[in-house]
């Protein structure tokens, strides 16, 4: 058997040149290379990856189900008057920790941003009243003439027209049936309640509808569709306490937003002062109010409709501030409308009056 060899000291290749020799400065070998250390973390943090148990089904489902949840609750969020989906704050210049909140120029918005809908997005379009972003339209579905009007409507005015698969639609819509269609686009611009009673050649006289809290976004949508048709010329929402113009009221109004000028008030009571300090004539609609509607002259002067939420009505404060309370005789066993069809029936009796003189 051979002797077993020294161990290997300063790099030499033999046990006995290991020492140094007895005169001189000791003898030195190329230095042994050093391992980085980042590279030992990694290939550690690697090994324990492929160490790692797979997730079990149970897991995986429990995944998925959160994620779930965590989208459904972004969609109710951004189906709030006035919200802009923003991807990166970061990019877009947020405010620093500390600093005065900036407030950036440009006209203010009361929502609008998503449209849903073939009918509302082909009048957004038509419109042209605000910039329009993209289109997404849905592969999976039957030919339509609207929708062939949408995208030569949208390739005419330079508006990208996306196809995107059904379920990807589906996912990025906040109703419930946006019909295989959707559109992105500039919020609609908010008007000052004085622009709505500024006289002007050749304009109709100021046919104004003021909303007392309704909540319901369909039956918002509904109201704004019979008003523009009715010859409305502006609309009073409240800024508080109240649906504003999510995409739920843009598909039921059918395109309507885009051709009524909207404002927003701090307290409707104020607006109804200001309105009559206007010479504009408030009619609040109410089922105890002492006057029929039909009764009332409306044809020839500024006049406003105020209609009150659901099931609470006018409040106590908008109620005193009107000039009259008008109800709508009903005839049959209930008791009340839906405000969108009191709405409808009020603003077309103002129509016909106007048309009959």
């Amino acid at each position: 058997m051979s002797p077993a060899r020294s161990p290997r000291r300063g790099g030499a290749k033999g046990g006995s040149r290991s020492a140094a020799p007895k005169t001189g400065k000791p003898a030195k070998g190329p230095k042994s290379p050093k391992t980085p250390k980042t590279r030992k973390a990694a290939g550690s943090s690697s090994a324990a990856r492929s160490k790692a148990k797979p997730l079990s089904p149970a897991a995986e489902k429990a995944i998925a189900s959160r994620a779930a949840k965590h989208a459904a609750a972004s969609v109710r969020k951004a189906d709030r008057p006035g919200s802009a989906r923003r991807a990166n704050p970061a990019a877009r210049g947020a405010t620093p920790r500390g600093a005065a909140p900036r407030r950036s120029p440009g006209p203010k918005g009361l929502g609008g941003d998503q449209v849903e809908g073939r009918q509302a997005v082909r009048e957004l379009l038509l419109a042209g009243t605000r910039r329009v972003r993209e289109v997404w339209v849905a592969s999976e579905q039957d030919e339509a003439v609207v929708l062939d009007d949408i995208a030569e409507l949208a390739m005419s005015v330079g508006v990208p027209v996306r196809d995107v698969s059904r379920q990807k639609l589906l996912s990025q819509a906040r109703t419930e049936s946006p019909q295989g269609v959707l559109a992105r686009a500039a919020e609609l611009p908010e008007v000052e309640l004085a622009d709505l009673v500024l006289p002007r050649k050749g304009a109709p006289v100021p046919f104004l509808l003021l909303v007392d809290g309704v909540t319901d976004p369909g039956n918002l949508g509904a109201l704004l569709r019979s008003a523009e048709c009715a010859g409305v010329t502006g609309v009073v929402l409240p800024r508080h306490r109240a649906v504003h113009i999510t995409p739920t009221v843009t598909k039921a109004a059918a395109g309507a937003v885009e051709y009524l000028p909207m404002a927003l008030a701090g307290g409707l009571p104020t607006a109804i002062r200001q309105l009559r300090d206007a010479g504009v004539w408030v009619i609040g609609l109410d089922g105890s109010g002492p006057n029929r509607l039909f009764d009332l002259a409306v044809s020839d002067r500024p006049v406003a409709l105020v209609l009150g939420a659901e099931g609470k009505g006018l409040s106590r404060l908008v109620r005193e501030r009107c000039d009259d309370i008008a109800a709508i005789p009903l005839a049959g066993r209930l008791d009340s409308l839906n405000v969108a069809a009191a709405g409808a029936l009020a603003c077309f009796e103002v129509a016909r009056r106007r048309l009959a003189s």
